[in-house]
Order: structure tokens, then C-alpha cells, then sequence
């Protein structure tokens, strides 16, 4: 008796989720030609990809088909040097953007700013405060850590600012 309620709620809960999935579903007919010209790869396989899957790559298309060939070309640099890096880069990079998506709208302008502010820097300069990050003991990035968010530039975390 109880496993078949089991059975049951487990087929219920499988069967809504399959219906919410399909809720987000886009049909290849319902994309603009220009959507469908940047995924036409994806033509014989768009059916099978789930509906967050189609819905993330119909807006993918979508914005880059509003851009120029300038924002197109940045893009694919972008891109290539990205499908450059190891997994284990990637897999950083992509844990530290998290990590940055998680703050509120406030820390990400701070660190924003932060970065602007970096980047304004002469490359001597950046070279010599990444290397002087780099040469602290754990301690002593904890303690600059520390004075950085007690100005109210809180970090995400140590490891991020090694490579800023």
C-alpha cells in the first residue's frame, strides 16, 4: 500500500515536472528566420533539447542577432580564447562568476568599481600589487582581506584577487 503511494506521488511529481519542462518548450517554427539561421545545427536535435535548454539558446540567437560585427567579433575572441583555457580554469571561472551573481546589486558595483579602478592602474603598478598579493602568507592576505572590507570593498573571495 504505501509503496504504491509511493509509486503514485513519484509518477505525479515526474509527470508535473515534464509538463513544466515542456511549459518552456519552443517549437523551431515559432523562431525568427534569424534565430533559426544561428541554430540551424541545432535543427535535427531542437525537438530533444530541454525547454530551458531552447529557451536559453533562442535568446542566445536572439542577442546575437542584434549585434554588429564588431560586438560579433569581440564575442567569438572572447570565445576562443575561453574554449582555450583548461577545464579546471573554466570551472574556476565559472564558480568565481557565481560567486559575483550571489552578491547584491551593491557589491557588484563596489567590486565593479573596484575593478574600473584596477584596470585605470599603469601595468607596472597592476604587476606589482598582484605580485605583492601573491608573496603574503595566508595571514597576511586574511589581515588585507580584512582592511579591504572594513573600507567597505569587501572581496568575494582570497583567490579572486590574486588575479585581478
Amino acid at each position: 500500500m504505501i509503496r504504491s503511494r509511493i509509486t503514485f506521488v513519484a509518477g505525479v511529481v515526474f509527470g508535473v515536472l515534464a509538463l513544466c519542462n515542456d511549459a518552456w518548450a519552443v517549437a523551431w517554427d515559432d523562431l525568427t528566420d534569424a534565430q533559426r539561421q544561428v541554430l540551424s545545427r541545432y535543427h535535427s536535435q531542437w525537438s530533444g533539447l530541454s525547454g530551458d535548454q531552447q529557451q536559453r539558446l533562442a535568446a542566445g540567437a536572439e542577442r546575437w542577432s542584434a549585434m554588429d560585427s564588431q560586438e560579433r567579433a569581440a564575442v567569438e575572441k572572447r570565445f576562443s580564447r575561453w574554449q582555450s583555457l583548461s577545464p579546471e580554469r573554466r570551472a574556476d571561472l565559472t564558480r568565481r562568476f557565481e560567486q559575483f551573481r550571489s552578491l547584491s546589486p551593491e557589491q557588484q558595483q563596489r567590486l565593479r568599481l573596484r575593478m574600473q579602478n584596477f584596470r585605470q592602474l599603469p601595468p607596472e603598478q597592476q604587476r606589482h600589487l598582484r605580485e605583492r598579493f601573491r608573496a603574503m602568507s595566508p595571514q597576511q592576505r586574511e589581515q588585507a582581506l580584512d582592511r579591504l572590507k572594513a573600507r567597505g570593498a569587501a572581496p568575494l573571495q582570497q583567490e579572486q584577487h590574486a588575479d585581478p
